[in-house]
């Protein structure tokens, strides 16, 4: 059983090499510099993870445990209409992609192409963790669906994938123009394959 301070210092090392990656990417780091951003010993680095890619995995792991729990709790909100919801989501998303810092919530952006061809375990990590945004994506559109918030051509499975790869193509975008304005053509086409009006 891991004990409370062991949980705290691994979770410390996790949250700062997660803010750290974001800016730099994976690859870009090595554990030197996470670990003494983080205080922590080189040598007890081992003790919580086994090699860097295992470290990528958990730090992956932890990412999608809390960007889920996000999602989850915008559209658990009883004040807001399924549509309403996922406006919000994609406006937070727009939100934490447009930041200069990010602060570690733009990982999959990050990451996603590059720890894909380094590690199948990461890889495994990224695809469990975009497969459960876009199933919390197709249940939305569902439940809005059958509230009569929106409307979409197609099953909501595939709407809400298609969606996810826009956003994510608007993210890379984002980066490579230094603008907004791949944001705002997204969320264009998601008003219109929601037949929203904003």
């Amino acid at each position: 059983m891991i004990t409370t301070e062991s949980s705290d210092v691994r979770d410390n090392i996790v949250a700062v090499g997660q803010r750290i990656m974001a800016g730099k990417g994976f690859s870009a780091v090595g554990l030197n510099e996470i670990l003494t951003t983080a205080s922590v010993p080189k040598g007890s680095f081992y003790h919580y993870f086994g090699s860097k890619d295992a470290f990528g995995e958990a730090l992956l792991e932890k990412y999608f445990e809390d960007y889920l729990a996000e999602i989850d709790a915008i559209f658990q909100q009883s004040n807001l209409t399924m549509a309403q919801g996922l406006v919000r989501y994609f406006d937070n998303w727009r939100m934490n992609q447009s930041a200069s810092d990010c602060q570690g919530k733009c990982l999959v952006v990050k990451l996603g192409a590059e720890v894909a061809d380094l590690s199948e375990a990461m890889r495994l990590s990224l695809k469990r963790g975009t497969a459960g945004i876009v199933a919390r994506l197709a249940g939305a559109i569902e439940r809005g669906m059958a509230e009569g918030s929106l409307r979409v051509d197609g099953q909501p499975r595939l709407v809400a994938e298609s969606l996810y790869q826009l956003w994510l193509g608007a993210s890379v975008m984002a980066k490579i123009t230094r603008d907004a304005s791949p944001f705002d053509a997204a969320m264009r086409t998601t008003q219109q394959v929601l037949n929203l009006s904003r």
